[in-house]
């Protein structure tokens, strides 16, 4: 059992160890000595775990996986409305990508040509399939302007904070990636949802789910 524990420890901080490398410096230039460096592991411990930087990176992304698939779990169980379910989740993943090497790994990795294909599978499919069922079920409780839909409703979304957080690299925003995402959700908003949503929204804000997301921000991992 001692020996299954410390195999787990050792797996764990070789992932994190190449987290961390290809969130720096991307797949191809990553260096697999700099990973066993970073892990403290030997290449032996390494290449029984991993054949290879190809079966790295992907251990990677099933564990960003993973984290996006706890995010949305946890606020899949809010009772909050369902523009404010998708502040949270967005937060979130705001959250990740400023303290979780996982997640900012992930994101670095599926815009390389290596991994294009993971883009359909990885956690963008996790959260957008998520927002994709709040969108429609605002639109259901007459929230979202007919004439645009859930689906156009998070593509637009899901392509605005892409751009924010290609944007935050290219300019070295310093901003808290919070809130440029939640200026995407604003706009988005602004635009699609319903009159009748927008004018009580313009007087209680997001007063109701600032505790939520405070709540599950302190349950992030640094």
């Amino acid at each position: 059992m001692a020996q299954q524990e410390r195999a787990r420890r050792t797996r764990a901080a070789i992932v994190e160890a190449a987290a961390a490398e290809f969130s720096r410096r991307g797949y191809a230039a990553a260096s697999v000595n700099t990973i066993l460096e970073g892990s403290n592991a030997t290449k032996g411990a390494m290449y029984f775990h991993f054949q290879s930087k190809d079966d790295l990176a992907r251990a990677v992304l099933s564990a960003a996986l993973d984290e996006y698939v706890v995010i949305t779990e946890r606020w899949n169980a809010s009772t909050l409305h369902p523009f404010a379910v998708i502040r949270g989740i967005i937060s979130d993943i705001a959250g990740g990508f400023q303290n979780n090497v996982i997640v900012r790994a992930e994101f670095r990795l599926i815009v390389e040509p290596e991994f294009y294909s993971e883009v359909q599978s990885g956690g963008g499919r996790v959260w957008g399939s998520a927002g994709y069922e709040l969108a429609r079920r605002a639109e259901e409780m007459g929230d979202l302007r007919p004439e645009f839909g859930a689906a156009k409703f998070i593509r637009v979304l899901a392509a605005s904070l892409a751009g924010q957080r290609y944007m935050a690299d290219l300019v070295s925003d310093s901003r808290d990636l919070r809130v440029m995402f939640e200026e995407s959700l604003e706009v988005v908003l602004y635009a699609m949802a319903s009159e009748r949503w927008l004018e009580e929204w313009k007087v209680t804000g997001w007063e109701k789910s600032d505790s939520e997301i405070a709540e599950s921000a302190s349950d992030l991992p640094v």
